[in-house]
């Protein structure tokens, strides 16, 4: 049952926090071992986690096994694609140049990365959607090499929805590995597979952790948490469409956070039931139960102003405004990973079709973090090309600059320009 809290504070008390440290050991003595083994591990490590003894960490002829009656899911996959790419063209950014009056010339030069792995989640239910997320801005950032991992399934081959979505975006190099040794394979490479320069895509604790560790050695997107959902409403809300929202986020994982802020004490009474009569009709109730049970929460405030102090405390993965005006209330929202205005913005239509990113900072880094995006795969360089009149009006002010932060050698670099001149003067 939906718990009611008092605050943003008392929920955070009231959940228990995970000891994650002997799972970090066991991630470390993961990657010591595919670092020192390679492919070896790879296969022992999937062996013993997976239960699947393969032949080939590669997927090998894959065909589509998917049926005339998944005609309208590839149909919605490749709309999909389209409203995602079409979306992620808005960030893409240019090389871009002044010139001063002195003949100086500056600037920042976009470049897509070389190569990067993309993460896509396995086990408990098959996630075409996060193929499209994770490696649509890549494509659109210009980077050439997309390599997929992804755990396999008891045959040692992937779900033909994974398989199809990759299909539709031509990735051909994929991986039947998962868990933290995937992630440690694209750091550091193993005989078969080469090494990337950033990892993106959400995984489990373990996966998150191990690219904890590996960061420095590649990039990555973010440390991903469980799922989460904030929804503010006011009295005049829907109960069934909150409590189908809320529901959305907790059958993701038991550890899946869903929260209620509103103004109205009887709109909180109804979520309360409208939950627990939908719950019963879930196919996925327990994880679901789970997930309400102990990190689910409703929180009762006196005004809207009130709310959104709550949610800037949270700073949520994803907030729904389900309130009259939200437009309106918009500018309230300093932390959050994506918003949802209004009854039919679900949180649902933002995972799988509108075209912004669902890969969001979770764990209150919505503070700090944005949704993935073109900008993550690509790096930007700066552009120096000074020109004589600059340097020698210059000169001086950098000498000074650099003694002072007792760097001696950077002003002599400026030093033995300016004699040189002089002397050929």
């Amino acid at each position: 049952m939906l718990n009611v809290y008092s605050s943003i504070e008392e929920f955070r008390q009231r959940q228990g926090e995970e000891a994650l440290e002997d799972k970090r050991k066991a991630v470390l003595d993961i990657i010591k071992q595919v670092r020192e083994n390679g492919d070896k591990a790879m296969f022992d490590l999937t062996r013993r986690f997976d239960g699947v003894r393969l032949t080939s960490l590669r997927l090998q002829g894959l065909e589509s096994e998917l049926s005339d009656k998944d005609a309208p899911f590839v149909h919605a996959l490749k709309e999909a694609t389209e409203r995602i790419r079409s979306f992620h063209q808005n960030q893409k950014q240019e090389s871009w140049f002044i010139t001063e009056e002195n003949g100086t010339i500056l600037g920042q030069k976009i470049t897509p990365m070389d190569r990067i792995g993309i993460y896509v989640p396995g086990g408990t239910a098959a996630y075409p959607s996060s193929v499209l997320m994770n490696a649509i801005p890549a494509q659109v950032a210009g980077v050439k090499e997309i390599v997929m991992v992804t755990p396999p399934n008891k045959e040692g081959s992937i779900h033909p929805h994974v398989y199809t979505a990759a299909k539709i975006l031509g990735i051909e190099e994929i991986y039947t590995i998962g868990g933290a040794q995937a992630v440690a394979a694209l750091a550091y490479g193993t005989e078969t597979i080469k090494p990337v320069d950033k990892i993106v895509g959400p995984g489990n604790i373990y996966v998150a952790l191990a690219k904890k560790e590996v960061y420095g050695q590649v990039g990555i997107d973010m440390i991903a948490g469980p799922s989460e959902i904030a929804v503010v409403a006011d009295e005049q809300a829907n109960p069934a469409y909150i409590a189908a929202d809320l529901l959305s986020q907790a059958e993701h994982d038991p550890m899946a956070s869903s929260i209620l802020v509103t103004t109205s004490s009887i709109l909180a009474e109804k979520v309360q039931k409208e939950v627990e009569v939908q719950l019963e009709q879930l196919p996925r109730k327990e994880i679901a139960r789970a997930s309400i049970d102990q990190y689910g929460g409703i929180i009762v405030v006196e005004t809207l102003e009130e709310a959104f102090e709550q949610i800037n405390k949270l700073a949520p993965e994803h907030l729904e405004l389900m309130i009259d005006n939200a437009f309106e209330w918009l500018p309230k929202v300093k932390h959050a990973g994506a918003i949802f205005l209004g009854a039919y913005s679900s949180e649902p239509v933002g995972d799988y079709f509108a075209g912004p990113n669902h890969v969001l900072p979770t764990s209150g880094t919505a503070r700090f973090s944005s949704p993935l995006s073109v900008d993550d795969f690509v790096k930007k360089s700066s552009i120096i090309s000074y020109s004589k009149e600059a340097f020698f009006q210059h000169g001086k002010k950098i000498i000074a600059l650099a003694e002072k932060e007792g760097l001696h050698a950077h002003a002599r670099a400026i030093e033995v320009r300016l004699e040189g001149e002089e002397t050929n003067g």
